[in-house]
């Protein structure tokens, strides 16, 4: 196990490596210049080089990578063209706001998924069993910001009982406030996020209620609820923790359209800005931050089914020997 956490390790170094490369490189490939951020419409020649210059635009682009990535091991993800402050201190602020949105709305949509997918494979004979099945198959179909815009119009705009949009300016000085304001971008994700997952939870409950083990548990005198609890819960938690980890990078990757939505000064909003200003530091740094917690979610992801499944180490420590 050791050693293929080693490994593991050196593929998530060897992966985040490749991503800042390419990410540099189609940032390169996309039409404008950099300089653009600096300038206005009607500017000289002479505006246009200095500001290329200032930008370091003028520079090969092998030398604005390395100085890049030199700037990146060391911790420092360059500087706004547009706003000239520091990036990483913004990206550390928008991540206050992001990663509680997504962490709240993943554990929420966690629970009602596992318990949804749970009652329609266990029930699959009685109706609600097949309700819960097709509101789950319902609910892919629903784009997310269809969801979000529903949810505003009956809870804030007919209702007025929570706010439609923004965020406390003093952030998380005030939990409960900020709470207020994060209850219907949570509830959006929660909704579409739960009817993913519980098919996937509804799938590996099926196999495993379907089982020749569970069925000689039963036959043993165990009931189903207690012969699944210590026989079936561990090989039906693999192919779901798989799946977690998918979704939850997927939400975090998915937060802009949310945050667009409900006007959340999160990651998502940071990146459209920056796109629209071609503000390029910006932009590098809010995907490479994402890119990192991606590939850090499908780390644990992936460590969480060999400690919850055996066998999967067994084959890791015979692959290594």
């Amino acid at each position: 196990m050791g050693r293929y956490v080693a490994r593991r390790t050196l593929f998530l170094v060897l992966s985040l490596a490749v991503a800042m490369v390419v990410i540099f490189a189609l940032l390169r490939l996309l039409p404008g210049d950099p300089a653009n951020a600096l300038l206005s419409v009607n500017a000289t020649p002479e505006q246009i080089a200095a500001a290329r210059e200032q930008v370091g635009a003028d520079e090969p682009v092998l030398t604005q990578l390395a100085t890049w990535l030199g700037q990146v091991l060391a911790g420092d993800l360059g500087t706004s063209f547009v706003s000239g402050r520091e990036v990483l201190p913004d990206v550390v602020d928008r991540l206050g706001v992001t990663i509680p949105l997504t962490l709240i709305a993943f554990v929420l949509a966690a629970v009602l998924a596992s318990l949804v997918g749970f009652v329609a494979a266990y029930r699959a004979d009685r109706w609600y069993g097949v309700v819960l099945s097709g509101l789950a198959q319902l609910g892919i179909a629903v784009p997310v910001f269809w969801v979000g815009m529903v949810l505003v119009w009956i809870f804030a705009l007919d209702l007025g009982l929570l706010p439609s949009g923004g965020y406390p300016r003093e952030g998380w000085a005030e939990p409960a406030e900020t709470l207020r304001y994060l209850t219907l971008p949570v509830a959006t994700i929660v909704t579409v996020m739960t009817a993913s997952l519980a098919r996937y939870v509804r799938s590996a409950t099926q196999d495993v209620l379907g089982s020749d083990y569970l069925r000689t548990a039963r036959s043993l005198g165990s009931s189903l609820p207690h012969a699944f609890w210590r026989h079936g819960l561990r090989n039906a938690s693999v192919p779901v923790i798989a799946i977690l980890g998918v979704e939850l990078a997927t939400t975090l990757l998915g937060a802009v359209v949310v945050e667009s939505v409900f006007s959340l000064p999160g990651l998502g909003s940071m990146l459209v800005r920056a796109i629209a200003q071609h503000d390029y530091p910006s932009i590098q740094g809010v995907l490479l931050v994402t890119t990192f917690l991606v590939l850090v979610i499908g780390f644990a992801a992936d460590l969480l089914q060999r400690v919850v499944d055996p066998r999967l180490r067994r084959r890791t420590t015979g692959t290594a020997a």
